[in-house]
């Protein structure tokens, strides 16, 4: 059994100033996902990948209980979440952590990292004594001394690393981590990286890693999932991906990657345009006004989502 199944989730945002949309005729909500589903299995990685704004976070949200769900299913351990109560909400947080994508800005700057590391285990009632922090920081490679340090007096590698062992105090089943490689330079980045994989690999965590990064999705997911407005335009296994991707977006990300090779030819056409709003979105695909294979019925229909095997797409023409 899938650890969180996600079915055709849908979170709609209530737009400020609704009395000035109101006389320019403009809608009063719109939704920001629209109708995405996926399945997650213990010690699995998902990377959720796309331009700021498609919805990634917004599902992270979702998923941790910070933001309201409008429609759709959303199964954690079996038991369905979209509609739990507070009460619930307090019980399963004990099972779900969050990587917030600012290292430095989610660490209170009042706190000492032994305050830090250890407070879900205050909130739950549990002992968070200075040697329960001194563990949790072994886990991140960081020595004891640091548990009297304050967030200003980190790097940002260690404040990332102060984020994972929080994150991890309560043991976990789900891990959500929101951009964690952002603002960090290379080596760290692949600190970072070894060490969610060697706690994954020690505690069969499950992971959903939200990020721009294409090259750490290929690294250290097994699915991944291209966001587009609010909309899945592919889904499946990362190395099937990368290898044929089938959506024209997927493409032009995967071409627009940085290529290490200076022999590489680029040859590739960039996306023109911008993302447009989700408050007025195209009709039909919403990839359309920037696709170079785009056709007359694309402007016309939304396009069905198709399943090819272990992977699927929502393009009428795949390339």
């Amino acid at each position: 059994m899938s650890l969180l199944e996600v079915t055709d989730l849908r979170i709609r945002y209530v737009r400020q100033g609704r009395l000035k949309a109101a006389l320019r005729r403009e809608p009063r909500d719109f939704e920001a996902v629209c109708g995405v589903s996926f399945q997650l299995d213990p010690g699995q990685t998902l990377g959720l990948v796309g331009e700021s704004g498609s919805g990634k976070s917004t599902i992270a949200r979702t998923l941790i209980g910070l933001k309201k769900s409008s429609g759709g299913s959303i199964r954690f351990d079996g038991a369905e979440i979209s509609d739990a109560s507070a009460r619930d909400w307090g019980r399963l947080r004990r099972e779900m952590s969050m990587m917030w994508q600012d290292p430095v800005g989610s660490l209170s700057p009042r706190l000492t990292v032994k305050a830090l590391v250890t407070e879900p285990l205050r909130i739950n009632g549990m002992k968070a004594s200075r040697a329960e922090a001194v563990r949790l920081l072994s886990l991140v490679g960081l020595p004891p001394e640091f548990a009297n340090r304050y967030p200003h007096q980190l790097s940002g590698g260690q404040a990332r690393r102060v984020g994972v062992a929080r994150a991890l105090a309560l043991d976990p089943k789900l891990l959500i981590a929101d951009e964690p490689t952002a603002g960090l330079d290379m080596s760290v980045q692949g600190e970072v990286l070894n060490l969610l994989a060697e706690v994954q690999a020690r505690s069969g965590v499950a992971i959903v890693i939200i990020t721009h990064n294409l090259n750490l999705v290929r690294h250290v997911t097994d699915q991944m999932a291209i966001m587009y407005l609010g909309r899945f335009v592919e889904q499946g296994p990362t190395e099937q991906i990368f290898a044929q991707p089938r959506h024209p977006y997927t493409k032009a990300l995967l071409e627009a990657n940085p290529e290490p090779d200076p022999e590489a030819r680029q040859d590739y056409v960039p996306l023109s345009g911008e993302v447009p709003s989700p408050v007025n979105r195209p009709t039909g695909c919403d990839f359309h006004p920037r696709c170079v294979h785009a056709r007359p019925d694309c402007a016309a229909r939304v396009p069905d989502w198709t399943e090819e095997g272990a992977r699927g797409h929502r393009c009428m023409y795949p390339l």
